[in-house]
């Protein structure tokens, strides 16, 4: 069944796409809106986020058997984030994770939450644990600080851990911890019923605070170089090449599906890929879609050579940041000289002679589709993009490294 949110009856509304269809984009004022969530005075319409509820006395330590996280300490009211893992070491599920005493919580893509749900289920064996599918009853709303109180029957209340180190965890990064972007990123995700949403979105209003749409969240999460579940994870992902060892892996926990991989490409090895961040050129009037190529030219000035150069990575999200402007996460492979200087190589396609919809790229050739019945166009755009190193080319192989400091650079 296709959702649809009520806050996209609000005038200005604009609907966004997968993974986010369902709730606003934007409301008609991007980057107010950005700017408002930004300075912790703005609420994102998540109502198309999946809730899971697990109940039972063995359900904390039942989640640590099965998934990347240490569970069983979890007090009521603190927030984490697990992985489930297939038996190649490869991201499946990337729940949140908060447990209030009674109930654990757990929060996800739209499009994870039913097969969570099930894969749950078919797991409780004999044990004290019961999985439920909540999502129609709850709905979530994104915002940088907790609602105030008196918004609504708040249910649930989980902050990212992101990206401070989590116990038993590692950093893959390049910068140092106090340097990271991310340490301005304070995401939290506010459960309440779902009848309530509208109700809590005027009270919101009432008080100062703006409604922003998915666009604004995804701009911050960039910046701060948070990985998602629905974008920065394929079917090969494993947690070192986004570097979610720092938060969401126990590294000296018990034995749990991937276990092996995780910690043979720690101790022993690199991970394949690695995420980078990218400052896009700023000219262009459109965004790379994800999916879009990553090249590494070796004359980023001639449009010919670029469109026979072999891919080295794919775009996985990007947005137009209100003060960083064009900006994006891609996966690039591991030996990508972090100095080079990439290009992004795009492929739009238009209906007729129309332009792509926030306009052509300064450098496009466009060439007619095969005859389909309608007229239609695509566009290749070409993007200069320098790059940010988040996932180091030399992380990993933390055997034989001094101890202390045997997954960062020395200072």
């Amino acid at each position: 069944m296709t959702y649809t949110s009520p806050l996209l009856k609000r005038p200005g509304a604009v609907e966004g796409g997968a993974p986010d269809a369902g709730v606003a984009a934007h409301y008609g004022n991007p980057v107010k809106e950005q700017r408002a969530l930004d300075a912790g005075k703005g609420a994102v319409d998540l109502s198309h986020y999946s809730v899971v509820t697990i109940t039972g006395e063995d359900r904390l330590s039942w989640l640590t058997t099965l998934s990347s996280q240490q569970l069983t300490g979890l007090q009521p009211g603190e927030s984490s984030e697990l992985l489930l893992l297939d038996i190649s070491g490869r991201i499946e599920q990337a729940p949140a994770v908060t447990d209030d005493g009674e109930t654990t919580w757990l929060i996800t893509e739209s499009s994870h939450g039913p097969l969570l749900a099930s894969w749950l289920d078919s797991m409780k064996f004999m044990l004290r644990v019961e999985i439920t599918d909540r999502s129609a009853e709850y709905a979530v709303i994104g915002s940088t600080r907790p609602l105030p109180e008196g918004v609504s029957v708040m249910v649930s209340h989980w902050e990212d851990p992101w990206p401070r180190l989590a116990p038993g965890a590692a950093s893959y990064a390049e910068v140092d911890d106090d340097a990271h972007p991310g340490l301005d990123w304070h995401w939290h995700l506010n459960v309440i019923p779902r009848e309530n949403l509208e109700a809590a979105v005027a009270t919101l209003e009432e008080q100062g605070w703006q409604l922003a749409g998915s666009q604004a969240a995804e701009a911050l999460r960039i910046a701060a170089w948070r990985p998602r579940l629905a974008r920065e994870v394929d079917d090969k992902a494993i947690p070192h090449e986004l570097d979610l060892i720092r938060t969401a892996v126990h590294l000296s926990k018990g034995c749990y599906k991937g276990q092996e991989t995780v910690a043979r490409v720690h101790n022993l090895g690199h991970p394949p890929r690695r995420l980078v961040f990218l400052h896009l050129d700023g000219t262009e009037h459109t965004l790379p879609t994800p999916g879009a190529q990553v090249l590494a030219p070796t004359d980023a000035t001639d449009t010919a050579a670029l469109a026979g150069e072999r891919p080295v990575g794919v775009v996985t999200s990007a947005a137009r940041h209100h003060e960083a402007g064009p900006i994006a996460l891609a996966l690039v492979k591991r030996k990508v000289d972090p100095a080079q200087q990439l290009v992004v190589r795009d492929v739009l396609t238009s209906a007729g002679d129309a332009e792509p919809a926030d306009g052509p790229g300064p450098v496009a050739d466009a060439e007619p589709v095969a005859d389909t019945g309608a007229e239609t166009q695509q566009q290749t755009v070409f993007y200069a993009a320098a790059q940010e190193v988040i996932v180091r080319p030399d992380a990993g192989q933390a055997v034989g490294r001094p101890q202390g400091n045997f997954v960062r650079r020395p200072r």
